[in-house]
């Protein structure tokens, strides 16, 4: 179908939850999805920044659903908390997994020890799947509709091949690292639509790539990108987009009547456009199934959970 992000499909009654929604790409998905009506829950671990937002989406969407739930990726702990606190929700159609640690990559690890990047990227919303998933399931059975989970990934990971068969092994530079924890969630992603699919369940996973969204072409919007904000130089402003338009190929895959399970979104350039289907890696999407049997059973561990799909065939 023709997309156009100014004019989305009507997500009224559809609850959404997106992580890292108090700044950047995730607050913008938020802003644009409480446009189309959804009711979004916006996920952090500062209050003080998630009341923020709540005010600039109601600012900028009269009369928008806007809610918030606390989680600290870097402490398992906290999302099971934010987890339980999501089961509660009357319905839950769709969760944006878009929150993790830029830096500190080689600094202290998380509350649980792991690797600061690889526990906030991956291993975390690992543990919040765990936990929403039989309320994903449940819409989705309810409403007929599948629910949707969507994974953030990076254009890195096209870019430089990096081994995955000792997931909890860190690569030697920042760059590095963030690609391995994202090849390593395009693996997680795909596998698990595989799962979901052969286990009958209306609950789809797809995966998306925002291109390079930087500061210099964002709209403001005040606490979340003002004067009172940090500024982040990128030499790739001038061929770049802002973190607006960055969030079009999220926001896409979640409310696109469209979008299916194992698809990949991005822009239609490399570092911005509007957002299309794209193919993914075959060495992500379709990996030897030794191996993503051996990542999805790493990351159950170093998660401490099994993802229990149950079979409904």
């Amino acid at each position: 179908m023709n997309w156009n992000p100014d004019r989305l499909p009507d997500r009224t009654g559809r609850t959404i939850v997106v992580t890292g929604a108090t700044a950047g790409i995730g607050y913008f998905a938020a802003e644009q999805l409480a446009a189309a009506g959804a009711d979004v829950v916006l996920a952090s671990r500062s209050e003080s920044k998630l009341h923020l937002a709540e005010a600039s989406i109601r600012g900028q969407v009269p009369g928008a659903s806007v809610r918030s739930v606390l989680i600290d990726l870097a402490s398992l702990d906290s999302v099971s908390r934010a987890a339980d606190e999501l089961r509660e929700l009357p319905r839950l159609d769709g969760v944006l997994l878009n929150g993790g640690a830029m830096t500190g990559w080689r600094g202290a690890p998380t509350a649980d020890g792991l690797p600061p990047i690889l526990g906030t990227h991956v291993i975390s919303n690992v543990r919040l799947l765990a936990g929403i998933l039989p309320s994903l399931i449940a819409t989705g059975e309810a409403e007929g509709v599948a629910s949707r989970i969507v994974h953030t990934s990076t254009g890195f990971v096209s870019q430089f091949r990096l081994d995955v068969d000792d997931v909890r092994a860190t690569p030697r530079s920042a760059i590095a690292a963030y690609t391995k924890a994202k090849t390593v969630t395009e693996v997680f992603a795909f596998e698990l639509d595989r799962r979901l699919r052969a286990a009958g369940l209306p609950v789809a996973s797809l995966v998306v790539r925002p291109g390079v969204g930087v500061d210099a072409k964002t709209p403001e919007r005040t606490g979340i990108h003002d004067a009172s904000t940090p500024y982040r130089r990128n030499p790739y402003t001038p061929w770049a987009q802002g973190k607006d338009t960055a969030a079009w190929a999220a926001v896409r895959a979640l409310a696109d009547p469209a979008a299916q399970g194992g698809e990949y979104y991005a822009p239609a350039g490399r570092l911005r456009g509007l957002p299309l289907r794209v193919e993914p890696l075959a060495r992500t999407h379709t990996p030897p199934a030794e191996l993503a049997q051996s990542v999805w059973d790493q990351l159950e561990e170093l998660a401490g959970v099994h993802l229990s799909l149950p079979i409904r065939r």
